[in-house]
């Protein structure tokens, strides 16, 4: 088995010499996931200022842009040529900052030559971005991370970093392929497979488990997408394990030995959302109309930089034990079976 080391320089040999754009790749992975409805406009505009030199080497897997990040402070882990980054730079706002980290000396020398060109393509009068090389799990508001945490030898260490640098009520939205089984050594020893993310990808359940471990809530699917493997030997490698691309949310909560269950209802408040608030794939909040939620969901929009956004009628109720929980809900290859090839619209919210 490659140890941590090893299996680090081989990625960046791979995103750092070897690929010179997402074409490159041998699966479909820089396709992103279909969310439940389409991006807003502000995500789509702020992308489409984006150098076309820095689109061009983006290896993402998913659309990373939550709701709501005007003045917020970003770190996105992993942020590879900056296209993200500097799509975030422009929704943050000059009051607002981003950070981004990646191991690749040749992506961040890359992603630094573009700073001055945001800065005046946003019309603002300092930078409000840097780039900074390091390794995630040696490393706010809000974290993002687009399709690097399968590119990572030591997954906890990287959600238990995120973890420690967010507040309290702070968030990580991120994309990133998973395996429908637990992945075999043979393909995690592969430098390609692991270079493309399937080698190092997450068995989708073990998310859920390694995410309370570290002390965050549950989970919370917002997109997925099949992801197709191009190369016919790659696909002979990868046998019977299927990949996917899901984007979930896991907010940071304070630890309470009960929650309480609620009635909360969306005011209409979020920019680009007037009319309905998609929370995630599960959870979608008209303007207006009281719904009920479990406790976690109520603890999520109490504490976290939606608070301001909802009305919140906490209930006598405790919320039952997840301890039978099958996690369907949470299965990003049933998710993207359901999306198919078309956007539909997000289920009705549920308890």
């Amino acid at each position: 088995m490659a140890s941590c080391d090893d299996v680090r320089e081989n990625v960046k040999k791979y995103y750092g010499s070897r690929l010179e754009s997402s074409g490159d790749l041998q699966t479909s992975a820089a396709s992103c996931s279909l969310p439940c409805r389409p991006p807003p406009r502000s995500v789509m505009d702020a992308l489409s200022l984006v150098h076309p030199e820095v689109t061009k080497k983006f290896f993402g897997c998913g659309l990373s842009f939550p709701a709501k990040l005007e003045g917020c402070r970003v770190l996105d882990l992993g942020s590879g040529s900056g296209r993200d980054c500097y799509a975030f730079s422009k929704l943050v706002g000059p009051d607002g900052h981003v950070t981004g980290v990646d191991m690749t000396e040749e992506l961040i020398t890359a992603s630094r030559q573009y700073i001055e060109y945001h800065q005046k393509k946003f019309d603002y009068e300092k930078p409000n971005i840097e780039f900074v090389q390091g390794y995630m799990e040696n490393y706010n508001e809000t974290a993002l991370s687009n399709c690097v945490i399968c590119l990572c030898p030591d997954k906890r260490a990287v959600l238990q970093q995120a973890y420690n640098v967010l507040k309290e009520g702070g968030e990580l939205y991120f994309s990133d392929m998973y395996a429908s089984k637990v992945v075999p050594d043979h393909m995690r020893d592969d430098p390609v497979l692991w270079g493309e993310g399937m080698g190092g990808s997450l068995f989708w359940k073990d998310l859920i488990s390694l995410a309370h471990s570290v002390g965050f809530g549950t989970p919370h699917l917002v997109s997925a997408s099949h992801i197709e493997i191009y190369n016919s030997e790659l696909k002979e490698k990868a046998g019977d394990v299927s990949f996917a691309s899901g984007t979930y949310r896991l907010f940071k909560l304070p630890k309470s030995p009960a929650v309480s269950e609620a009635t909360v209802t969306y005011k209409g408040t979020v920019g680009d959302f007037p009319d309905q608030l998609d929370f995630d794939s599960s959870h979608c909040f008209k303007k207006d109309v009281a719904v009920a939620v479990n406790g976690e969901m109520a603890a999520i929009l109490q504490r976290s930089r939606f608070s301001p956004d909802f009305k919140i009628q906490v209930s006598d109720q405790q919320s039952d034990s997840e301890a039978t929980t099958q996690y369907c809900h949470l299965n990003p290859f049933l998710l993207a079976d359901k999306l198919g090839s078309s956007v539909k619209q997000c289920s009705k919210t549920s308890k």
